[in-house]
């Protein structure tokens, strides 16, 4: 496989269809150059976190999520199975703060989840961009950013079953929710460590010691609806 397919290469085992032609190539760098991709240039914040399906929380996905704001109070995220450039796209989610979620009916709060838990356990990670951010500071940046994240309540669908192994984005969207308890994940711990080890510096432990004393916002009774029925 050539460098000029290197996006093709961990998709191809997991997505059907032959290594990309250099037309294929040639047209997306020309239009990559070209056509103006504001949207996808908002973006500014990579995170990762795991999710449970809603009608069956035994199951848990990885999610990378790449976020942007488009407001202060709404924010809106792309979720890919890796950050590999061959990734996925399994999923969107949005986050809002709680004033927005509080003017909702019951019925649409029950569809949004917290973030406490992810935050406070240190499974909501922001991956260091480079070796070459000095860890100390990257820990005050991703800390200082988990302070909002923490009042937010997210709505999450995801498109693409890729943890039963789907070769295509196959049925209906499925609501997903987030983890609000240790225990209610066998192995979580496990999955935590796995995931660390894809990240430079990344040690969900340390960060969930780092986080101890971050301030926890009340939860909406009508929030992480799966958990309660």
């Amino acid at each position: 496989m050539s460098l000029s397919h290197c996006k093709d290469r961990d998709a191809a085992e997991k997505v059907p269809g032959g290594e990309r032609s250099a037309k294929s190539t040639v047209l997306e760098t020309g239009a990559a150059m070209t056509q103006d991709l504001s949207p996808l240039k908002s973006i500014c914040a990579h995170l990762n976190a795991f999710h449970v399906y809603a009608s069956d929380p035994r199951r848990v996905v990885e999610a990378n999520h790449y976020c942007g704001h488009l407001t202060e109070d709404v924010r809106q995220c792309l979720l890919y199975d890796s950050s590999s450039p061959g990734a996925r796209l399994i999923g969107v989610e949005y986050m809002i703060k709680p004033h927005l979620y509080e003017s909702l009916p019951q019925d649409e709060r029950r569809l949004w989840h917290s973030h406490v838990f992810e935050i406070k356990s240190g499974m909501l990670v922001m991956p260091q961009p480079s070796a070459l951010v000095a860890q100390g500071l990257w820990d005050k940046a991703e800390t200082s950013e988990m302070t909002e994240i923490i009042k937010l309540y997210g709505k999450v669908y995801h498109l693409w079953q890729v943890d039963r192994g789907d070769k295509l984005p196959l049925g209906e969207p499925q609501l997903m929710t987030s983890i609000t308890a240790p225990n209610q994940i066998q192995g979580l711990e496990a999955m935590m460590d796995e995931r660390d080890k894809k990240f430079p510096g990344c040690d969900w432990r340390k960060k969930k010691e780092l986080r101890a004393s971050m301030e926890e916002p009340n939860i909406h009774p009508d929030a992480d609806y799966t958990w309660k029925k």
